[in-house]
This record gives structure tokens, C-alpha cells and sequence, in this order.
């Protein structure tokens, strides 16, 4: 959906949470709060968007069921930091300190997470990591560790993506990354796969910086040094600047581009234009709707429809956060079930011991244990493409 259209549906969501609250608390039961921290302000970004309606609709679910800790219901709390890491630091502050705030989800930017890690840290809040794929999130030397994953990290994408361009038979690939700690956490992940991808070289790397205007030199260069495939990092709007100006090179010069996910985050295709299905041009995802068992995509829809616009799969935009977002606060809720209170550091060791959950994404058996903080694996990783009318679908190739 359009971003004003994401905002209303944002809106109206917010009320009627609000109102559930309320009617919770005039009855005497105090809501159970989780927060998201979020890229909401940033032009053309949908991923927070996306992270909210995945814990909204599984809020739906769990409310209409009972709600947690025998009756008290979730209610979801959004501050927007705007791609800005001193604002993520100050949300976090601002949510340690709700005294019935159990966990804060964030959203598709890792710098600005990596930046609010020793405040985490400090405050000893739950975070739950819908989207963001440095490894160093969830490496972070943190004792107790607070945060979970429910999402790709870069360590298992750029193996994936080296992999795919290998059995495309291009074995000889150039990497355009941004220059940030996402950026060069995939840079460290390509150069530790290589000797597992016996024939495959990366004959060199570029770095552009964040909106920038122009990515065609970098591209033409790593060509020039034989690049017969880039393995793309970037978000949306440079990765729509990139797709115009090699969809304008001669055919000839147009080489495959496989991206990682991030470009799955905002408004990438009417960003790219006509240009998309020009290039030769794939992203990695953890997850399809069109893939997942039917049944749980209905159950999701049907939850889906009653905090949003959304009624198809066709109107699911970020479909990774989403369902990121959806499996997370299922387990989440568990979690504090287990936990049998809202007491963060309870809640924290609870999500290591939640046994199993039949999720949209999986099944998880277990989610996370005290040895491992990463939901997913290699196993759910698959490469995808955009249609003509802009949704992404899984690749045939």
C-alpha cells in the first residue's frame, strides 16, 4: 500500500489498541506493553510498517484469545527513530523506562541497533530483532545477552548469495556495499565464505555512502575488473538509483544483480520504475508467503485484515518483517506466559526456554536456547524476484 495509506492504517490500528487498553485498565488489568522501534519517518521506507502490522496481527490473535499472564492484554507502543541512531537511543531510553514494558522490537536498519546496543545493554530490556542482519547484533559480548533474532544475518546471506550466483555459473563476482557496519559486517561474511565456494572469486570491492546519487561508476568498475555478477548490499532508494542507471547501459554491459534484502524495505519498485524488468535482478529473502502452508497464511490474513488494509498476499508489502514480526510476538507472548510475570530479566531467560512454536515462517523447536539467539538458519534462505506489477515472488533460478 502507499505510505499514507500504511500511515492511516497505523493510525487506526494505534486507536483501537488504545481503546483495548483503556477498556483494560478502567477494568482494573493493566496492558502488557511492547515496543517498536522504528524507521517510520524515513521517505519511502515500509519496513517499520511492516514490523508493526506482523506484532499487530499476532496482538489480534493473542488478545482475542486471552491476552498473557491470565488475562492481561498485549498493546503495542511505536516511537519512530527515523533512521537515526541517537533517536533509537533515546526511544530506548524512553521505553526502559514503562515499568510494564517486557520488550522493544526494531526494525530494518542494523547501524542504528548496533548504535543502541550499550544502552540495551545498560537498561537490560528484551530486544527482539524483526529484520536487521549484522551478525555483530546478536554478537555483542553482552552477558546476559538481551537480544533475540527472528531474521536473516549477514553471516548465512552472503554465503547464500555467493552460492546462488555460483550455480548461475558466475563465478567470478564484484561486491557494492554501503559504507556502514552493515556494509562491512557483509564484506567480513563474502571473504570467510569464499573458501567454502571452491571457483569463486570476488575480484573486488566498492563502497558508495548513503544517498548517494549516483552508483553507475562503482558498478563499471568492478565490471571493468571482470565482475560477471555484483552482489549487491543496499537499502531501497540506492538500490532503485543503481537498477535506472544499468537498465540505461547497453545490453552488453548489464551484468545480474543479486541483492540482499534490504531493498525489500521500502518503495524499491516504483522507485526502479519501468528499469526493474530491465536488469537481471534478485534478492534474497528467509521467507515467502507463496511458499508458506496455506492454512497458517489464512489464519494470518484473516488477523491481517482486522488491524489493516491488507486482504491478499499481493498487498503485503516487506512480507520478511511481517512475518518476522508476526512469529516473534507469538513467541514472545509465550515467553512472558513462562516467565509468569513482566519482569524483563524473567522474560529474557524465558525465551530461552520456550519449547516449540508452530510459527508462519517455521517451526520452531526450540525458537531460541541459551546457546543460540538466532531463530533462523541456511534452510529457510531462498532467492526471489519482482513481477512486473512490482511483488516479489520466489525465483525459478
Amino acid at each position: 500500500m502507499p505510505y499514507r495509506h500504511a500511515f492511516h492504517a497505523v493510525i487506526r490500528a494505534l486507536a483501537c489498541s488504545l481503546l483495548l487498553g483503556g477498556l483494560a485498565q478502567a477494568a482494573g488489568v493493566r496492558p502488557v506493553l511492547l515496543g517498536i522501534d522504528g524507521e517510520f519517518g524515513l521517505d519511502n521506507s515500509t519496513s517499520a510498517q511492516a514490523v508493526e502490522l506482523g506484532m499487530r496481527a499476532a496482538v489480534q490473535e493473542i488478545n482475542a484469545a486471552g491476552g498473557v499472564l491470565h488475562g492481561r492484554p498485549l498493546q503495542v507502543v511505536v516511537k519512530d527513530h527515523r533512521s537515526i541512531p541517537a533517536r533509537g537511543i533515546r526511544n530506548i531510553q524512553e521505553f526502559a523506562r514503562m515499568p510494564d514494558l517486557v520488550a522493544v522490537f526494531g526494525g530494518r536498519f542494523s547501524p542504528v541497533v548496533i548504535e543502541e546496543l550499550p544502552t540495551l545493554k545498560a537498561a537490560r530490556v528484551p530486544f527482539m530483532a524483526a529484520w536487521s542482519s549484522a551478525d555483530g547484533i546478536v554478537d555483542n559480548a553482552m552477558q546476559p545477552n538481551y537480544v533475540y533474532r527472528l531474521s536473516l544475518r549477514d553471516s548465512l546471506a552472503m554465503p547464500a548469495l555467493l552460492a546462488a550466483a555460483k550455480r548461475r555459473k558466475l563465478a567470478r563476482v564484484g561486491l557494492l556495499m554501503t559504507n556502514t557496519s552493515w556494509g562491512r559486517s557483509n564484506a567480513a561474511a563474502a571473504e570467510r565464505a569464499l573458501p567454502k565456494l571452491p571457483g569463486m572469486k570476488i575480484v573486488g570491492t566498492s563502497w558508495y555512502n548513503w544517498r548517494d546519487t549516483s552508483l553507475v561508476a562503482k558498478y563499471s568498475q568492478l565490471r571493468a575488473a571482470g565482475a560477471q555478477a555484483i552482489v549487491l548490499v543496499a537499502n531501497d532508494d540506492e538500490a532503485a538509483v543503481l537498477v535506472r542507471e544499468v537498465a540505461a547501459l547497453p545490453k552488453a554491459q548489464r551484468v545480474p544483480i543479486l541483492s540482499h534484502w534490504g531493498v525489500t524495505g521500502g518503495e524499491f519498485t516504483a522507485q526502479a520504475g519501468p528499469a526493474l524488468q530491465q536488469v537481471d535482478f534478485s534478492v534474497i529473502q528467509t521467507f515467502s508467503f507463496y511458499k508458506a502452508d496455506p492454512a497458517r497464511v489464512k489464519r494470518f490474513l484473516a488477523s491481517a485484515a482486522t488491524v489493516s488494509k491488507v486482504k491478499r498476499i499481493e498487498d503485503i508489502q516487506g512480507p520478511v518483517g511481517v512475518a518476522h514480526a508476526y512469529d516473534l510476538t507469538h513467541i514472545l507472548a509465550r515467553a512472558i506466559d513462562l516467565a509468569g510475570s513482566t519482569d524483563r530479566r524473567a522474560v529474557r531467560d524465558a525465551l530461552e526456554r520456550v519449547g516449540s512454536h508452530r510459527g508462519l515462517v517455521k517451526d520452531y523447536a526450540p525458537p531460541f536456547t541459551p546457546a543460540r539467539h538466532e531463530a533462523l538458519g541456511p534452510e529457510q534462505l531462498l532467492m526471489a524476484r519482482y513481477r512486473a506489477d512490482g511483488v516479489l515472488v520466489p525465483a525459478q533460478d
